[in-house]
């Protein structure tokens, strides 16, 4: 028989941070769908070390590093199902003014152009630029230097610049 164990902190900490937590697994795939099974899994994991996370105020970035390391463990054990092609599913949406509909399909011009970033880049950009944390933190969550950061970024940013479809912003 196994043991179930509840943590109410647990439940309140998920409650009240699930939509930012939820944000941030969105921007590392490439679909709702995975992004909420990512989230899962990186909770399960949370959960299953709650008792040996010593500074529950870290919890964001405990999370953070867990939704990162997941992803990267299923990208790297992926199969490769997706192909590219040169032509878009949809046409492009026009530049225009203060229309809701054209900064939403600027918004998803925008994650396009995201998602096809290398995965460590991806990330890079994602917490500097939407989870808005500083170079020093964001190298901090990663593991790596602040330099490093910097030098991904910048690479990353000049790729944004570059890419086709986000061409008509310019």
């Amino acid at each position: 028989m196994t043991r179930t164990v509840s943590y109410p902190s647990f439940s309140s900490y998920v409650q009240a941070r699930q939509p930012m937590l939820l944000r941030t697994a969105r921007s590392l795939t490439a679909n709702p769908s995975d992004a909420e099974d990512l989230l899962q899994t990186a909770l399960t994991k949370t959960y299953v070390a709650w008792e040996r996370i010593e500074d529950h105020r870290a919890l964001d970035g405990y999370v953070r590093r867990a939704l990162l390391n997941t992803r990267t463990s299923q990208w790297r054990k992926r199969k490769v199902d997706e192909f590219a092609c040169d032509e878009l599913p949809e046409p492009e949406p026009l530049p225009c003014g203060d229309d809701p509909a054209e900064r939403q399909a600027l918004r998803d011009a925008m994650w396009r152009a995201v998602m096809r970033l290398p995965a460590r880049q991806r990330a890079m950009v994602v917490l500097r630029y939407y989870e808005d944390l500083s170079e020093a933190r964001t190298a901090e969550v990663l593991g790596v230097s602040v330099g490093t950061v910097k030098s991904a970024v910048s690479r990353a940013l000049g790729k944004l610049r570059e890419d086709a479809e986000l061409g008509f912003i310019r």
